[in-house]
C-alpha cells in the first residue's frame, strides 16, 4: 500500500475501515472500486470548482512548480512566507495532505486555511459533518508540522447565485469561518487518525469488521459482498426504506436473519414492506386490477410519454442558471393516439455550445397538442424542469404550466402498491419494473445505461475534445438511451392496459396492506 494515509483514505476509513483496508491491500478487488458515472461527475465538478475558487485569490501561486517535488516546493514558499499558496503539500508521520489554499495573514503572523467544497450549502447534514472531519484532519497535520495556523474557512457555492452574461466569482462563492467547529473536533480526529494508522497498516484483515451490515443496500460499501458472504443477493437489506429504520434492520441482523423468508410473522413492518415479503414468498404478483383500471381511465388521449436528459454543472454555464441547476439538453417523446395504436417517436438533442432551453421548448411546443395526458416516470423531476424552463422563458409559461397540469406519473401505480411483483425487489424504478413486465426490452444492451453517463457523454460531445466519429457515436447512443426511457414507459403502459383487459376480477392475487 501507499506509504501515506491521505485525506480521501481517512474519510473512506471513517465510512468503513475494512472496505478501506481492502482497497489498499487487495488489488485483485480493484474492479469493485471503479467510479460510477455519478461519482465521475462529482469528481470533475470538484476540480472545476476548485480552479474557479482559486480566482478569489489572484495573487496565489502553485506550491510546486513544473516537475518540482511538491513537498520541497511547499517548504520553500513557507520559508518565504508567500502570500497565497495553492495545493501546498505536507506530511507528518504516515499522513499526507494537499491543502486547497493557504493565505498568509501578515498582521497575525499566521496562515489561514481555506478548504474548497463543490457543495451548495452548509446545512447540518452528513455532508457538512464530512467537511468538518476533512478540514480537521488537515488542520491536525498542519499543526503537527509546525505551521503557524490561523483561521479555517470553508469555501462553497452560493446556491442563490444566478448567472448573468458573465460569471461573477465573488458572488458565486460564499466563505464560512469553521474554525470553532474544526477545533471542537480535534481530539476526536486525532483519536481516529491513530486508529486508522493502526488498522490500515496491519497486514491481516481478520480483526477489521465491515459495519455496513447495519446499512440499507444503497449505503453499503463496495466490498460488502466480499465481507459478508452470508448475506444473500436479495436480503433484508433490500426491504423498502429499511435504511431509514436502522433499529428495525439491526433487530433482524442481530438475530442472524438475512433472508426475507426467515422474517418472523410478528416482526413489525410497514404495509409496503409486508407486501414485498408476501410477493416474494408466494412468487406471485399482487395486483389491484380495479385500482389500475381507474388510474388508466383517468388518462386522456393522445398520450405523450416524455423524458428529459439533463446536465447539472457546479459552475453555471449559461445566463439564468444557478449552481447545479439542471440544463435540459435532450428529450424523447413517444405518442399514442389510443389504447390499441402503435407509438410514434420524436426526439430532440441539442448539439450547440449554447443554452438548449428555448430550442427544447419550441420543439415540445410543435409536438405536444392542447389535449392529452403527458406520461412521465417520477413527475417531480420533469415538473421541476418545466417550471425552471418557464422562469427563464416566461413567454412560454402558459404552455409549460399546461404540460405540468396534464402530467401523470406512471410510477404512481407501483408506488401505490397497485402492482407488486417479486421481481421488483421492493423497488419502483423503471429499470426494475421494465425487465419484469417487458422482458424483451433491456437497458443492459445499451452503450449508455443510466442518466449520469448520459450527462457526461453530452458534455464530452459538445464541449470536449472529441473527434467527429466519436461525436457521432455519442449522439446515436444518447438518442437510443433517451428513446428507451420513453418507449419503456409506453411498453409498461401497454402491459397494464392488456392486463386490465384480461383480468376482470377486482383483485388478482392475495393483495394486502396499505396503498
Amino acid at each position: 500500500m501507499s506509504l501515506y494515509i491521505d485525506k480521501t483514505t481517512y474519510l473512506e476509513y471513517l465510512q468503513c475501515p475494512k472496505n478501506t483496508w481492502l482497497k489498499l491491500h487487495k488489488p485483485e478487488l480493484h474492479e469493485l472500486f471503479k467510479l460510477s458515472g455519478f461519482e465521475k461527475n462529482l469528481s470533475m465538478n470538484g476540480k472545476i470548482v476548485e480552479l474557479c475558487a482559486e480566482k478569489l485569490f489572484p495573487k496565489g501561486v502553485k506550491a510546486a512548480g513544473y516537475k518540482q517535488d511538491p513537498l520541497v516546493g511547499t517548504q520553500k514558499h513557507i520559508a518565504l512566507k508567500t502570500s497565497v499558496l495553492f495545493q501546498p503539500t505536507f506530511t507528518f508521520e504516515q499522513f499526507l495532505i494537499r491543502c486547497d489554499i493557504l493565505a498568509w495573514d501578515k498582521k497575525a503572523g499566521l496562515y489561514d486555511f481555506y478548504e474548497i467544497k463543490a457543495t451548495n450549502s452548509l446545512e447540518e447534514n452528513s455532508r457538512q459533518i464530512d467537511h468538518i472531519a476533512d478540514a480537521s484532519f488537515q488542520a491536525v497535520i498542519l499543526k503537527k508540522t509546525g505551521l503557524p495556523l490561523g483561521k479555517i474557512f470553508l469555501v462553497h457555492l452560493n446556491k442563490d447565485y444566478v448567472r448573468d452574461d458573465e460569471l461573477e466569482i465573488e458572488k458565486l462563492f460564499l466563505i464560512e469561518d469553521i474554525t470553532e467547529k474544526v477545533l471542537a473536533r480535534e481530539a476526536q480526529t486525532q483519536k481516529e487518525m491513530r486508529q486508522a494508522r493502526e488498522d490500515l497498516f496491519q497486514k491481516q484483515e481478520n480483526e477489521l469488521v465491515c459495519k455496513c451490515i447495519y446499512c440499507g443496500r444503497s449505503s453499503q460499501c463496495t466490498t460488502f459482498k466480499y465481507s459478508h458472504p452470508e448475506v444473500p443477493e436479495y436480503s433484508v437489506h433490500d426491504l423498502t426504506r429499511i435504511g431509514l429504520s436502522r433499529q428495525k434492520l439491526a433487530g433482524l441482523v442481530d438475530r442472524g436473519i438475512f433472508k426475507l423468508d426467515d422474517i418472523p410473522e410478528n416482526f413489525e413492518l410497514s404495509a409496503i414492506q409486508k407486501n414485498q415479503i408476501i410477493a416474494h414468498k408466494s412468487q406471485k404478483p399482487l395486483i389491484d386490477i380495479t385500482a389500475i383500471k381507474e388510474e388508466l381511465k383517468s388518462l386522456d388521449y393522445p398520450l405523450y410519454f416524455l423524458d428529459y436528459e439533463t446536465y447539472a454543472p457546479a459552475i453555471p454555464m449559461f445566463k439564468g442558471f444557478r449552481p447545479y441547476q439542471q440544463i435540459p439538453f435532450q428529450f424523447s417523446l413517444h405518442k399514442a393516439l389510443d389504447s390499441s395504436s402503435e407509438t410514434d417517436n420524436y426526439e430532440y438533442l441539442h448539439e450547440d455550445k449554447s443554452d438548449p432551453s428555448l430550442m427544447i421548448i419550441k420543439e415540445l411546443h410543435s409536438l405536444i397538442g392542447s389535449t392529452g395526458s403527458v406520461i412521465v416516470w417520477n413527475q417531480s423531476f420533469e415538473k421541476k424542469i418545466n417550471v425552471e424552463l418557464a422562469e427563464r422563458n416566461p413567454q412560454y409559461k402558459d404552455f409549460l404550466e399546461d404540460i405540468n397540469n396534464r402530467i401523470y406519473d406512471l410510477m404512481d401505480i407501483f408506488k401505490a402498491q397497485f402492482y407488486v411483483h417479486p421481481g421488483f425487489a421492493g423497488r419502483t424504478s423503471i429499470k426494475k419494473v421494465l425487465p419484469v413486465l417487458a422482458p424483451e426490452l433491456s437497458y443492459l444492451e445499451l452503450e449508455i445505461q443510466e442518466g449520469a453517463t448520459a450527462s457526461q457523454k453530452w458534455y464530452d460531445m459538445v464541449f470536449g475534445a472529441t473527434l467527429p466519429f466519436e461525436k457521432e457515436k455519442i449522439l446515436n447512443d444518447l438518442v437510443t438511451y433517451c428513446g428507451m426511457d420513453t418507449y419503456a414507459m409506453y411498453a409498461i403502459w401497454k402491459f397494464l392496459v392488456s392486463s386490465a383487459g384480461r383480468l376482470n376480477n377486482p383483485l388478482d392475487g392475495s393483495h394486502q396492506g396499505g396503498k
